[in-house]
């Protein structure tokens, strides 16, 4: 079996990738929107198929991938029966399986987090993959999305620490760089869920956490209510874009790093790039400096000069933060430019990742 475990910084949030050598399908546990084009490339490289998608809950801190994935390759969106979401292929229930190739994974019911929580259980019990419900010597809160602390507390008892002690448990986040434990371990050694604690106690510390909700809930829980499918135009599968290492954001617009910036400069046979700085004429020569090939403009006088861009030619905005750059990519693309992206982060990553730079201070 192919096995691999992927990370979102933003959110803290694992991707699982389980895919069958020996006939090329594959499943991915909790997709982020962010990250489609890095899982394509992945499946791609690693010469498998994507069957299905299978989120663990509804999330609250970031989008799903999975309508996403499901325009780009034909996967199914399996999920929750007791989830709510719509756009879905396949809801699933306690003791559903999941199969990709020979290999497959149970459904187990976890809820507690929330109401549609669920548990993938490797066929041979030596991996479990639990979402929220379980964390790494933690768990996931119960304050809101019908969280229940005495459900929780009875869905990780009964159906995770229930499986074999050498069973590997991996979490939906960890904020510490953990990647990994064992039931063995949760059961000794997880201050809230472990050794002798009874659902009581549990449901004490649960309900004094006092934890604020999450930044991006209002945006997350009604995008994964549609499994991930912007609303609006921006429901429409993004024009793919060859001419760089982009990433799609769930916002709608293209983005690209620093260092994948400077690489795409550097190649000579490529076709060149229009590099323009939105930022105000006395920041493009302050102590940030500037990107050296960087046209100044305005972001103030870029509605009136697009037109003096190639408009077969891509186009990266820049600025200090991203921001500003990140409006400037949404009226050239109103104003029928195709290859547009913004410089994630700006001048301000820029500097932090030491790439070149013209004017400014060292």
């Amino acid at each position: 079996m192919i096995f691999r475990q992927l990370f979102d910084p933003t959110s803290s949030t694992y991707t699982y990738l389980l895919g069958d050598a020996a006939s090329g399908e594959a499943v991915l546990i909790d997709p982020v929107f962010e990250h489609e084009r890095r899982d394509l490339a992945l499946l791609r490289e690693l010469g498998l198929v994507l069957k299905a998608t299978l989120d663990t809950h509804v999330h609250a801190d970031h989008v799903t991938g999975a309508w996403l994935l499901k325009q780009r390759c034909g996967s199914e969106i399996l999920l929750s029966e007791h989830s709510g979401a719509i756009n879905f292929d396949r809801l699933l229930k306690h003791g559903d399986r999941v199969g990709f190739g020979s290999r497959y994974l149970e459904v187990r019911a976890t809820p507690g987090h929330t109401n549609g929580c669920l548990s993938y259980v490797l066929d041979d019990l030596s991996r479990a993959f639990t979402g929220d419900c379980l964390l790494i010597r933690g768990c996931g809160r119960t304050d809101f999305q019908q969280g229940s602390p005495g459900l929780l507390y009875r869905s990780v008892q009964t159906q995770i620490l229930s499986l074999p002690d050498d069973c590997l448990l991996y979490p939906g986040h960890d904020y510490r760089g953990l990647t990994v434990t064992s039931v063995r371990e949760e059961k000794r050694y997880n201050p809230r869920l472990g050794g002798d604690i009874n659902e009581a106690d549990f449901a004490g510390y649960m309900n004094h956490l006092g934890l604020p909700h999450p930044k991006l809930m209002d945006i997350a829980v009604p995008a994964n209510l549609r499994c991930g499918r912007p609303e609006g135009k921006a429901g429409e599968a993004a024009d793919d874009q060859q001419w760089a290492a982009l990433t799609y954001s769930f916002s709608g617009i293209w983005e690209i790093t620093p260092q994948a910036l400077e690489e795409r400069l550097a190649a000579a046979a490529a076709q060149p790039i229009q590099l323009i700085d939105v930022r105000e004429p006395q920041e493009f020569v302050d102590v940030l400096g500037h990107i050296p090939g960087a046209q100044l403009l305005p972001l103030s006088q870029l509605a009136a000069r697009a037109g003096e861009l190639d408009a077969s030619r891509p186009v990266v905005a820049v600025c200090r933060s991203g921001a500003r750059s990140a409006q400037a990519t949404v009226l050239l693309q109103k104003s029928g430019l195709k290859q547009v992206a913004n410089l994630t982060g700006g001048m301000l990553r820029w500097r932090a990742e030491g790439l070149a730079v013209e004017g400014g201070q060292a």
